[in-house]
């Protein structure tokens, strides 16, 4: 089955809404738009590239994928560019007829139901950047088995989650961090085993044990 791994942006409070800029996603009222623009530095260029390294399909959102669409076809000389354009690309929406971005395809019926269809065929990875109404579906599906985040030293208070409240409860297991000159931490998390809770609290000893303990006394 194909790895499907979300990449994004996201502030400490788990924002992740519009962090390139202003005009990105001004949904509900946003105006914190490109909060994550200072703090772009060498390591966080460099995991970007590694992303791009093995081959990929891109799964996107009607907002990220316009963006995408309007941006990367005409600056074909910056890095990532080749791989972004390259790349197969699924679009879920549903207000769009038709997607014009080369190798793109627009998903029909349920997005769910599709996603996982495409999970079982033969292929790359499937990198979902941005989309984040997509995402929320993606959750609640369980069909997402990797987080690759970049957690800004930022909090917004307001905006688009990662993590609504929608997501079902999982385990994750922390891969792989690094942290940023600029203090943004950089991690990637894979599936693990179902959560598992357990207590801190005292366990309430048994009358025997009482008993016990009374005869050594230990009160």
């Amino acid at each position: 089955m194909r790895k499907l791994a979300i990449s994004t942006f996201m502030t400490l409070d788990g924002v992740m809404q519009a962090p390139g800029g202003p005009e990105e996603d001004p949904t509900d009222g946003f105006d914190h738009g490109g909060w994550s623009v200072n703090y772009w530095d060498d390591a966080m260029g460099a995991w970007m590239s590694k992303a791009f390294e093995q081959p990929f399909d891109l799964l996107l959102g009607r907002k990220t994928y316009e963006i995408f669409a309007a941006h990367w076809p005409h600056v074909r000389d910056q890095p990532g560019a080749a791989e972004l354009n390259s790349a197969r690309k699924y679009v879920a929406s549903r207000t769009l007829d038709s997607v014009e971005w080369e190798n793109s395809t627009l998903l029909e019926g349920d997005v769910a139901e599709a996603v996982a269809r495409i999970k079982e065929e033969d292929g790359p990875e499937i990198q979902v950047h941005g989309s984040a109404d997509l995402i929320q579906t993606l959750l609640q599906a369980e069909l997402v088995d990797e987080f690759r985040l970049m957690i800004f030293p930022v909090v917004l208070g307001t905006g688009k989650r990662l993590l609504g409240d929608g997501a079902i409860p999982a385990g994750l297991r922390l891969a792989e961090s690094t942290t940023s000159s600029t203090g943004v931490l950089i991690t990637r998390y894979e599936r693990a085993e179902l959560l598992a809770p357990g207590s801190f609290a005292l366990e309430t000893p048994t009358e025997a044990e009482v008993e016990r303990r009374a005869q050594l006394g230990d009160g």
